[in-house]
Parts: C-alpha cells; structure tokens; sequence
C-alpha cells in the first residue's frame, strides 16, 4: 500500500477494525494507535528519502508478559506466558541492493549485508548482531526444510522501527525485536514459510549464538505465538504447547506491569547463578535439568545436597518443583474461569520468588531495593485484593499486579507517584504474535 493511502485510510478510520483486533477493544486508545502509524510511515519517509507514492509494508511483533512459572523455563519446567498490547512496528521497503538499513529513534541506523551473515564477535550485544543472527538463522532453517526462498534470500530491505516495549522491562524487547525481524524476512524472501514457533527458534538461535545471550525459547515464543499459553519444556525441541482463553478484564481485574526504575547493568552475574543452581542440584543425580530429575528423590537427598550446593541452591530446586506444580493449577483455574483460585497461586507464586528463588533484590545496597520496595507499595495499596507478584527473571525491573477494575486508575495514579509517571501501565492480552498488518 503506498504511504498516501496508509495516511488516509488510518485518517478516515478504515484501519480501526484491523487495529482493535490486535490491541483490543478499548476505543478510547485507538486514536494513539492511529497516531503511532502515521508516525511510523512519516518516520520511515524522513530517513529513507521515500515520497507518497513509495509502496510500504507495516509489521507488528508484541512483548510478553509472565503469568506463571518464574526461573523454570531453562529448567525443561512448566511456564504459563501471553503476548501482551506493547508492540515493536517496523515499516518496510524491499530494496533489492543485498543490504539491510534498519533505522529506530533509540539505536539509530545500523547497516547489514546480507550475503555477510557470519558471526563477528566485536559485534555481540548489539542490534546489528541480531540482524545478522536472524539473517543467517532463517537462510538455515530454509535450506533445512526445503522451504522457496527468493535470490538466496533475504535479498535486502529498508525498515523503519518502533516500539513501546520498554528495555529491561521484563517484556522480552529483544525476544519482540527477532519476532519482528523474523516476520519480515518470512513474509519478504520466504513466502511466509516459517511458522511460528520456526521463527521463535531462529530467535533463540540469533539471541543466544550471534548475540551472546544465553536464554531459553520462553520470550521468544510468548512473542511469537500469541494468546495466553501454557508451555512445557521438557521437550526443548517442541515443547508442549496449551493455548487458553480467558479475559482478565471480564472477570474483573487489570493486569498491570510495573517498572521499578532498578538498574540491570550489572546483574548478569545474580541472574546466571540461578539457572546455574537448579543444575549444580541436578548435576548431584546426573542430570542436566531438575525436569529430568522425581521431586520424591530430590527431596530425599537434600541433606547431602545442602554439604554439596548449599542451602540457596536447594531452596531455588524446592522454589522449581513448586512453581511448576503451580502453572498446572493456574491452568486448570483459567481454563475453569476460577479468578479468585488463580490470584492466590499468583500470591503464593510472589511468596516463593521472594522466599525461596530468592530474584527480587540483591541485597548489596540495603538503601535501594526497587523491586521489594515496589511489591511492598503495591500491597500497601491493594489491601488484600488483586494480587502482586515479581515479574520475569527478578532482582531489577518489573512487578505484576492484578488490580480490581473500579480500582485500578487510583492504583496507577498512586503508583506513578511514587515511582514516576508512566512506571504503572496496564496492558492487555493480545491474541497474536508476529503478524504484517498492512
């Protein structure tokens, strides 16, 4: 469609059905969803030298939110995960010229060849790597599986990105980005080959291997899929996969994600320690995970295992067992529309976290703990209703709290107060992943 008509068909109203299917129903915010198109294609039209006429593509990846199952994905454990209304939206161009331009306000322009997609350690942490990652990823899978590709794909493009999934917010930005990435060059080069869960792999592939992050499939595929999802790794090349339906509003609360403002520069090293833990408490029977390893013998052996890991260790595996126990119970009360059984497992769910996993603070500066402050305020405000819990892998970033719907403009208002306006936001389920919209 060229930039004139997204102009005047986002003017006259013609894309809010489109729209309100992917952000949900609430008519009031489709005016900032119009004004983020017009933004994007006349951001694309500045950096790209492109005119009215230029034919343009618009895509949409979203962030993800936690419901279940906190530090038990990289387990082989069970997750409960939904991609949420936060998206990244890229505006795209093939170019035909064999190099990638991508351009967003945050990173500024990064450069790509594509007939170049071999890793560069220099290039580690950074967009360009994941570029390259996601580049060299689906050509793979492509050759794998015999899928139609076009000039060796992907031949090149030029797209322009936007996102309000905030870094570091627990909402998977990155795991968001190689979605949206994957997306594009599905749709461009492949013939919208990959499914779903193919890109959410090359993802992992690209974050873990190009990019130098070790992560699991969990971000990847609540971005990636879309819905609420019940997931079980046990099976790391498919994981079992529940898709469920149910709307938080409908049974009376908002979902909300909070950001604490907490600092995640240097918390790689508490963050590694847990998955490092569950498997030195693994190791102990032989095995790689604590899903390969009966909670019965676990438990049996836990004299010995505090000598051999210590007593943090051994709480984080009783912290796994349980939570896992909790996704399948979360589940079941989501599946029976049971909210009031589901908000206690999210309780319990904070409780462990914070006892037992040990992710909400790191406790080297006893005068900033963002993450505990923001849980004890949140409580302090709830009175007992909703709930609250920490969100994601902990010790910096963002909580989670289900709010009552009469209360939750006064709960925003009040957590902004303290935190800073635009740290509470509610956020809603949406009911697909990566998809093109225009």
């Amino acid at each position: 469609m060229k930039i004139r008509e997204i102009t005047m068909k986002v003017s006259d109203g013609a894309l809010d059905q489109t729209l309100t299917k992917l952000y949900g129903r609430q008519s009031k915010e489709l005016e900032r969803y119009r004004s983020r198109i017009v933004q994007l294609v006349q951001g694309f039209r500045q950096n790209f030298a492109a005119d009215a006429e230029t034919e343009l593509m618009v895509f949409s990846a979203p962030g993800r939110t936690e419901l279940g199952g906190n530090h038990t994905d990289h387990q082989g454990g069970l997750v409960l995960t939904a991609s949420v209304d936060l998206d990244m939206l890229a505006a795209v161009v093939p170019n035909e010229s064999g190099v990638i331009r991508l351009f967003s306000p945050e990173f500024g322009m990064t450069r790509i060849e594509t007939s170049d997609p071999d890793l560069i350690e220099e290039e580690k942490g950074t967009t360009a790597a994941l570029i390259r990652g996601m580049i060299c990823g689906c050509r793979k899978r492509a050759e794998e599986a015999g899928y139609p590709y076009t000039a060796k794909g992907p031949a090149g493009f030029d797209a322009y990105v936007l996102s309000d999934v905030p870094g570091g917010s627990g909402l998977s930005s990155s795991a968001c980005f190689e979605i949206l990435l994957g997306t594009v060059i599905s749709g461009l080069f492949y013939e919208n080959a990959f499914s779903p869960l193919e890109i959410a792999k090359i993802g992992q592939y690209a974050e873990n291997v190009y990019f130098g992050k070790p992560s699991g499939l969990l971000d990847q595929m609540g971005c990636g899929i879309g819905g609420i999802l019940g997931i079980d790794f046990a099976s790391e090349e498919e994981p079992d996969l529940r898709q469920l339906q149910f709307d938080f509003e409908s049974a009376g609360y908002a979902l909300m994600v909070i950001n604490t403002g907490g600092d995640h520069s240097r918390l790689t090293p508490f963050y590694a320690a847990v998955p490092e833990e569950m498997r030195a408490v693994a190791r102990e029977f032989g095995e790689t995970k604590l899903s390969r390893v009966e909670e019965s013998r676990f438990l049996k052996a836990i004299p010995k295992l505090r000598e051999k890991t210590g007593d943090r260790a051994v709480m984080r595996a009783l912290h796994y067992y349980a939570e896992c126990r909790r996704v399948r119970e979360q589940i079941r009360a989501l599946e029976n529309k049971d909210m009031e059984r589901f908000l206690q497992l999210v309780k319990e769910s904070g409780a462990s976290s914070f006892q037992y996993l040990q992710n909400v603070d790191t406790y080297e500066d006893p005068a900033r703990q963002n993450v505990a402050f923001a849980l004890a305020f949140a409580e302090r405000i709830l009175e007992g209703k909703g709930a609250v819990r920490v969100h994601g892998g902990g010790f910096a970033g963002t909580i989670q709290a289900y709010v009552p719907l009469l209360e939750a403009e006064a709960f925003q208002e009040e957590m902004d107060r303290v935190l800073g306006f635009g740290s509470c936001r509610k956020i809603h389920i949406r009911p697909c992943g990566g998809v093109r919209l225009i």
